[in-house]
């Protein structure tokens, strides 16, 4: 039994400083089955939420964090020595008490069924969680959207695994995250069933509904699968014929893909920037069309790796995402155009130049979490390391660190670590490595630009990279 979080340091607090929501402490969802029917038009959902619950502390109550437009009809605990004296939605959340003190170390289930019209949080970054499309829904929860759609413990260091039943109206489509195990057809509805064995983080489950067609880019190294309407099939196989390449080279330089396989859901809608989910992205009809969003289409994908296998303890740690998803487009660009990501680290490094320098990228806060600059000074962290280490060094350290975290959640000093280890196997002093961390992470102004690769590195950073080097 899993009786402690993922993370390796002590949670900060009772309440996410970033989001400002109250932690949900003393246990930890395992499992999620979801059954939801939805009925597109009036945006309607009528669902069954079940939880595989594991105590580690003795309960007395607990919470979960659902939207209150989604009102709750039933909860039912089961195989517990306990049962439930009460619960009361409101706020947010979802506060049950116990009928008495569950001891820890216990497992149990909680099935609560709930209702209503789904629509999205509004947050400081935005609307995020369940949206209605003009044909369909998506779901995009980054970074605490997912209670507006089912009673979760919605912070990054909870993982857990999926089945979603999703039933919607004929011919829409519903793709979730995993595995399409089942698709039953019963009058004007449709039940699509996905599996999704890997453990993941609330904010990256989805539900994308639309009328979709099912496209296959490539069978290696694993399947790759479109979800695209029928209008928009020949621009996708067009702009993204080169997602099999992409996929191939991470594997290559990070480790094995991380999930079964690689879904690419294209809406019918224009969306403003392509968003991740575990092995899935979802991309907008602009991102179809138009032949200029390879570096995103990298991106996405490198985030199966950066934030989707290894993930968050906590969101001021956003850089380890987004700084390696944005050094791997540049990585990409270096295997299939040969221009060195030295070029682009010091294009970004100019601009970041002309910007404030008034973000820590150790904490950036929650206003800046999704700031360009926490994203392209990430990735200057990371290329950093690269010229410190040389090529053979560092693509041997980040395989390793990404094996390490694979499917967990991951903290700086894990990084840090890896980057250690790396400084003693290759007669590196520790103090080189400090003077980077420090500079790039803890400090405020701009560091210098990073230094040249060591004289071993084949090729020296910023030339093609390859695994075997």
């Amino acid at each position: 039994m899993t009786t402690h979080r993922l993370r390796s340091t002590p949670i900060p607090g009772t309440r996410d400083s970033y989001t400002d929501i109250d932690f949900n402490l003393g246990f930890h969802v395992s499992h999620y089955t979801l059954d939801l029917d939805y009925r597109v038009l009036p945006n309607r959902l009528d669902a069954v939420a079940k939880l595989r619950i594991e105590s580690y502390e003795p309960l007395d109550h607990m919470t979960l964090d659902l939207v209150d437009n989604l009102r709750v009809s039933k909860v039912q605990v089961e195989s517990a020595p306990v049962g439930l004296a009460r619960y009361k939605h409101s706020g947010g959340k979802l506060r049950l008490t116990f009928s008495e003190t569950l001891p820890a170390d216990n497992a149990f289930e909680l099935v609560i069924r709930y209702a209503g019209n789904p629509r999205p949080l509004r947050s400081k970054w935005g609307h995020i969680g369940w949206e209605e499309l003009s044909s369909g829904s998506l779901v995009a929860s980054q970074p605490c959207g997912a209670p507006s759609w089912f009673p979760c413990d919605d912070t990054p260091d909870e993982k857990a695994t999926y089945d979603f039943h999703v039933t919607v109206d004929n011919p829409f489509t519903a793709v979730c995250n995993g595995t399409l195990v089942g698709e039953q057809r019963r009058g004007s509805h449709t039940t699509f069933s996905w599996h999704m064995e890997r453990p993941m983080a609330t904010y990256l489950a989805t539900v994308m509904v639309g009328e979709y067609e099912r496209v296959v880019l490539s069978k290696a190294p694993v399947p790759i699968i479109g979800y695209v309407p029928r209008s928009l099939v020949a621009d996708f196989q067009r702009t993204f014929a080169r997602q099999a390449d992409m996929l191939a080279l991470y594997v290559e330089l990070f480790g094995e893909y991380p999930f079964p396989s690689y879904t690419v859901v294209v809406t019918e809608d224009n969306l403003e920037i392509p968003l991740e989910a575990a092995g899935l992205s979802i991309f907008g009809a602009n991102h179809a069309r138009e032949d200029r969003w390879e570096r995103l289409i990298a991106h996405e994908l490198s985030h199966q790796w950066f934030g989707n296998s290894m993930g968050l303890a906590q969101w001021n740690d956003i850089w380890l995402n987004e700084g390696f998803a944005c050094y791997a487009e540049w990585l990409w660009f270096e295997h299939s155009t040969n221009t060195p990501a030295a070029d682009a680290a010091a294009h970004h490094y100019r601009v970041l130049a002309g910007k404030p320098q008034d973000l820590l990228l150790s904490d950036p806060g929650p206003r800046d979490m999704f700031d360009d600059r926490v994203y392209k000074r990430g990735a200057l962290m990371v290329h950093g390391l690269r010229t410190l280490l040389g090529d053979v060094a560092f693509f041997a350290m980040l395989r390793r660190y990404v094996e390490t975290g694979r499917h967990s959640v991951v903290e700086p000093h894990d990084l840090r670590n890896e980057a250690l280890r790396a400084c003693a196997d290759n007669d590196l002093g520790a103090a080189n490595l400090d003077a980077l961390w420090q500079s790039w992470l803890n400090r405020l102004p701009l560091p210098e630009f990073p230094g040249a690769a060591r004289p071993d590195a084949a090729g020296g950073a910023g030339r093609k990279p390859h695994a075997k080097v």
